[in-house]
């Protein structure tokens, strides 16, 4: 089933004396249990395409269809409820509230959206312990492991079963073991639970496991 298509995705960014063209019309689709991996050279606009596709940022022309949806017609507040309920986020940094531990961290999304506070709390202890953070939850993320920290953001982005996560560098801050523990993960949450991933990423290792790379160059997919 698809989840997600673009048509001729085009965005431009005014510099002081020109215009940078930075994707030239981005014809793209993911499928429901996608893993996919975009690749490309720094400046390419493999980051700005993850961004428009998640919705952050918005194209200067072109379609994007997500769940059936054609998000170019929203306004920002419905935009901004869409995006909560049917799209996750990974960054390379994990963006965790300093002042919040783990498992709110967590729910945090869940009560954006309104959701039951116990149910939420339920499910993202389920995701923590799957995800190996059984017994951090009650910790802040200043007493986490940066590879603790990402997998918490990992269960974040998945707390309101979103229809597809969008990674941008997720191991980019990681060592190579923590790195192996996340790529390991991504991809048995694909198996077990059909979740779909879009993932920018130099990690060739990430790369592999992927059903299918594409790679973007001078703003267009090669």
């Amino acid at each position: 089933m698809e989840i997600l298509r673009s048509k001729s995705l085009v965005k431009n960014y005014q510099d002081v004396n020109s215009v940078l063209h930075i994707l030239k019309g981005i014809d793209f689709s993911v499928n429901q249990s996608d893993l996919i991996s975009v690749s490309g050279s720094s400046g390419s606009g493999k980051s700005t395409l993850l961004h428009i596709l998640g919705t952050l940022d918005l194209a200067d022309s072109g379609e994007l269809i997500i769940c059936d949806e054609k998000i170019t017609t929203f306004n920002e507040k419905k935009l901004a409820k869409f995006r909560n309920e049917n799209i996750g986020f990974v960054f390379q940094f994990h963006h965790l509230l300093q002042e919040f531990n783990a498992l709110e961290n967590v729910c945090i999304p869940g009560f954006i959206a309104g959701k039951n506070t116990a149910e939420i709390e339920k499910k993202a202890k389920e995701l923590l312990d799957y995800l190996g953070l059984g017994d951090r939850m009650t910790h802040k993320p200043a007493q986490l492991s940066g590879g603790e920290a990402q997998r918490v953001a990992v269960a974040r982005s998945l707390i309101n079963n979103p229809a597809v996560v969008f990674a941008d560098e997720p191991t980019g801050n990681l060592d190579k073991a923590s790195s192996e523990v996340l790529h390991q993960l991504i991809h048995k949450l694909r198996t077990d639970f059909n979740h779909t991933f879009v993932i920018v990423t130099h990690n060739e290792e990430l790369a592999k496991m992927s059903d299918r790379t594409i790679t973007i160059e001078d703003g267009r997919i090669k």
